[in-house]
């Protein structure tokens, strides 16, 4: 049996691999085909699988797209300090600009750059998609950067590290364990967007994609109950594979890059992991492919840093950046000139009225964002830590919230909201509960994550010295999820804005409820086609996010990479 099982995985693996393979080509076929923006979505079972593919496909590649973005985003913003108050500001703006806004420009421009293919419209949704996922992991990886330990750095500058030696060996393992939740709650985040970007009307045209958000939507908007009902099932079906498959192995993995000086005995586990370590075919490509083609982009690199000593050359490698610098931010400059001179032809057909409406919409969405948060703060917060102190706890709960963090909150929306109808409540109450399903997880998942970094040897300590509860969250658990819990709340306050669309403007069963806010005046317009007041409503928000962003925001997260940084 021991000799059988490593050629069993290997054939399971392989066929894998060729499962993909297939699916790559059936994607490929349809993205490549003639443009179809309406599509008839079939409410029934056999239709799932190809649906559930199309879906999964594009969350993929959307989270690709953000992790590269967050990562680089977050590099820059982090070690250039004259651009960096302004990239975390516009960073926060974007954030919490609901999906909606991006859909028009992003769409347009899809469609008119690739008119005849099915492409456009396919990249349009990842795009959209991608506006759903990225934010909380730029903001993630941002802020590990700035709360990395110094003496990691100066081992760095000791050993003489390059700047793509410390980014591999240092940067991104430090940052691991934060990018591996924040990915997770990313996946959710995508989830939650699919149905608004599956399946939407912009004016007079009406998109309709294949894919299990828009067989969601389909089947609420008739009113089919075992459509739903299938829809779900088989969204759960993919995201407890995911977990399984994915995360848990990653989770597993991640734990290796903690910062401590002793090895923690509790550590995750994943049995994915342990099989796949234990595949002769991947052990042989690895040692044949990837360990070699690394050590030799290592080696070319340590030479050519070592090279690099005459003050001329890099006096002119200097100037070329400063001359390509200067073009780019002169590029940039014009494109954002023109931008704003067309909104502002724009913004003039708003009257005293409509802006006078915005503004009260604004209020009350501000006040129900303030509210979930709280809401949401008060049990996330001791749950995650209990979670990530508890590693057999996380084996139980970490899948359940996974699943209850992908659960698109507009599927469960109906049932919540005839329960608060019942109870006497209306849409105002049940807008709050709809923005608390999709803010909540943002300060879990970053709570059990700040839990899980918290080194070893200082939970030994406080236990050693017998601190009460009260000493041990004063000077162990606070300090150390602080950088994490900032990270979510600020991420949870750009999902409560995203999240007002849904909440405050919701089709059930052919009909249309609302109630006031910026979220519900957003959708009305996207709708109606009324860019202007689409407009208008966006840059209200934008202001009202970046004046919590200088006033809350920001002190919060210098106090983070000052006080509450992991040195000795």
């Amino acid at each position: 049996m021991a000799r059988t099982w490593p050629f069993v995985l290997d054939l399971i693996i392989a066929a894998a691999g060729l499962a993909s393979f297939y699916a790559v080509l059936m994607v490929a076929h349809n993205w490549l085909g003639v443009a179809q923006p309406y599509t008839e979505i079939h409410l029934v079972p056999r239709a799932l699988p190809l649906y559930a593919l199309y879906s999964v496909v594009r969350i993929f590649v959307a989270y690709l797209l953000s992790l590269c973005f967050a990562v680089g985003y977050g590099y820059v913003a982090a070690y250039n300090p004259r651009v960096e108050g302004f990239m975390v500001a516009v960073l926060d703006i974007l954030q919490s600009i609901p999906v909606l806004s991006f859909l028009p420009p992003v769409m347009l421009a899809m469609v008119a750059l690739i008119p005849t293919r099915q492409l456009g419209i396919e990249l349009g949704v990842v795009l959209l998609i991608f506006t759903g996922q990225v934010w909380n992991m730029a903001f993630s990886f941002y802020s590990s950067l700035k709360s990395m330990p110094k003496e990691l750095r100066e081992a760095s500058d000791i050993y003489k590290f390059s700047a793509w030696q410390r980014f591999w060996q240092l940067e991104m393992p430090f940052s691991a364990i934060g990018l591996v939740w924040n990915s997770m709650v990313s996946v959710a985040g995508g989830w939650f967007a699919l149905i608004a970007c599956e399946m939407f009307t912009m004016g007079n045209h009406d998109f309709r994609l294949p894919g299990l958000g828009s067989y969601m939507q389909t089947s609420a908007n008739q009113g089919d109950t075992p459509a739903m009902l299938w829809g779900l099932a088989v969204m759960l079906l993919i995201i407890i594979m995911t977990d399984q498959l994915v995360w848990r192995p990653l989770i597993a993995w991640s734990d290796r890059f903690k910062f401590e000086q002793t090895e923690s005995q509790r550590a995750p586990r994943s049995r994915i992991l342990e099989m796949l370590r234990q595949s002769r075919s991947l052990q042989a490509i690895t040692a044949r492919t990837a360990s070699p083609l690394i050590e030799k982009i290592y080696v070319a690199i340590g030479r050519r840093h070592s090279q690099i000593t005459q003050d001329k050359a890099v006096a002119s490698n200097r100037i070329l950046r400063i001359i390509l610098g200067t073009f780019a931010l002169l590029i940039l400059g014009a494109g954002i000139a023109f931008a704003a001179s067309q909104a502002l032809l724009l913004l003039k057909d708003i009257r005293g009225k409509q802006l006078l409406h915005l503004m009260s919409g604004a209020a009350a969405t501000f006040l129900r964002v303030e509210i979930s948060l709280l809401i949401a703060a008060a049990w996330t917060i001791p749950a995650g830590v209990a979670i990530g102190f508890n590693p057999k706890l996380a084996r139980i709960c970490q899948p359940l919230a996974q699943i209850a963090a992908s659960v698109p909150a507009t599927a469960l929306f109906p049932i919540l909201l005839l329960m608060v109808v019942r109870l006497g409540g209306g849409l105002g109450v049940g807008s709050i509960l709809l923005m608390l399903l999709g803010t909540q997880w943002y300060i879990l998942f970053n709570v059990i994550a700040g839990a899980m970094a918290i080194p070893s040897d200082l939970k030994e300590v406080s236990t050693l010295f017998r601190f009460h509860s009260w000493q041990r969250w004063q000077t162990v658990i606070l300090p150390g999820i602080f950088p994490f819990l900032i990270t979510g709340m600020v991420t949870a306050s750009g999902g409560a804005w995203n999240a007002s669309i849904f909440a405050e403007y919701f089709r059930f069963k052919g009909h249309i409820m609302t109630t006031n806010g910026l979220g519900a005046q957003i959708a009305a317009a996207t709708d109606a086609g009324q860019f202007s007041v689409l407009l208008m409503a966006t840059i209200l928000m934008s202001l009202m996010v970046v004046t919590v962003n200088r006033l809350l925001w920001r002190p919060l997260y210098r106090l983070a990479e000052t006080r509450y940084r992991l040195d000795t």
